[in-house]
């Protein structure tokens, strides 16, 4: 199982079973070893499985829907034509050209029979608990959650080429057929608001970002911090993305002498460049640490920690890094150039070297990114 999936369920299912003694005797549960970040043939088993449950929740009053960050890759049910292998191709190379979260789900909801409102449409009315790891443009966005199996989806089949276009990947001939059709309306669109076969379903947002913020605030708080919180999601390349953080970080501490923690919270893209292995939150963590020096002076040292809640960055078994100013030397002595391995997008084998990766395992959340900067 993969992120928030299994305690989610867990959590939900003995709230039902303190009500309804036929929860307990008939849960029915079926799993499905979903891939993520990219689908693999449990992913489409469990979008057909769950396109299967819709259609019969008509005779049963409906269907309970628990979806978090993650479910675009492990709910998938590939247009009619097309194989899952190209759509994997088509969403793995608008990943590795840098495209947002909200971009890479527009393509991926004009390939699918599952996003895009098509789940609830197919069961008639949903009842959907989601935990949101969307950052922007709108935070929290339910069409862009699991790319919104359950909610109105108001882009369209030329948004979707659009996107194609600006980040100039070749795609599948399949795949190309299938925009293009969609694009003369030859194929159907996804769910648009005001349709009626949305009109019985509701939307509930039970997590996000902000909680895992106010989480760490509090733990900063009780270890003897002061707490800064930098309020706006951190989006953007993953490089450019962590100096600038560490720059607001200077200018709101500036004049302080208390030990203070700065925290903030999103999710960044990488533009995958070189041939090496890391995630989004190492690539933060190691451009992070070179601006570290901004904030050193007198006693003042400082420690910097990037990680993903669900405790996956990425190919990798890390969470992120924690990295302080002698992580670029310790590299340095290890015959590693942490500029290198910045442009073979490599921070995973240097933190690795220095001993700054967080490893500790899939959390059982998906809510995004959390940055934490120490200042003692």
């Amino acid at each position: 199982m993969f992120g928030a999936a299994l305690p989610f369920f867990d959590e939900v299912h003995a709230v039902i079973a303190a009500h309804s003694i036929e929860a307990v005797n008939r849960p029915g549960v079926r799993t499905f070893a979903a891939g993520h970040p990219s689908p693999n043939a449990e992913s489409a088993a469990a979008g057909e499985a769950a396109l299967e449950l819709a259609h019969e929740s008509r005779d049963r009053g409906g269907l309970l829907v628990l979806l978090s960050g993650g479910a675009s890759a492990m709910l998938v049910a590939p247009a009619y034509g097309m194989t899952l292998e190209e759509k994997v191709a088509t969403t793995t190379r608008l990943m590795h050209a840098g495209a947002a979260i909200h971009e890479l789900n527009c393509v991926r909801k004009h390939l699918s029979r599952v996003k895009g409102g098509q789940l609830a449409a197919a069961a008639g009315r949903t009842i959907t608990l989601a935990l949101s790891d969307v950052q922007a443009p709108v935070a929290d966005d339910p069409s862009v959650i699991g790319s919104g199996p359950t909610v109105a989806d108001d882009t369209t089949f030329a948004d979707a080429l659009e996107i194609v276009r600006r980040y100039g990947i070749t795609l599948p001939d399949a795949v190309r057929a299938h925009l293009d059709r969609g694009a003369i309306g030859e194929a159907d669109e996804t769910i648009k608001s005001g349709d009626p076969r949305l009109g019985a379903s509701t939307y509930t947002l039970v997590g996000n970002r902000l909680m895992a913020v106010d989480g760490a605030a509090r733990a900063a708080e009780s270890a003897g911090y002061q707490v800064v919180v930098l309020p706006d999601p951190t989006t953007g390349e993953a490089r450019d993305t962590a100096r600038r953080f560490v720059e607001a970080a200077a200018e709101a501490i500036r004049g302080t002498t208390r030990p203070t923690c700065v925290i903030g919270s999103g999710e960044t893209t990488v533009t995958v460049r070189g041939t090496g292995l890391g995630g989004r939150n190492q690539e933060f963590g190691l451009a992070g640490a070179s601006a570290l020096p901004l904030l050193e002076g007198g006693d003042r040292t400082t420690v910097l920690a990037s990680a993903g809640t669900d405790g996956i960055d990425g190919p990798t078994d890390a969470a992120g890094v924690v990295m302080d100013a002698g992580t670029l030397s310790r590299g340095t002595a290890a015959g590693l150039d942490w500029r290198a391995a910045l442009d073979n997008n490599d921070a995973y084998r240097f933190a690795a070297a220095t001993g700054d990766l967080i490893i500790w395992g899939p959390t059982g959340t998906n809510v995004g990114d959390l940055h934490v900067l120490l200042v003692a």
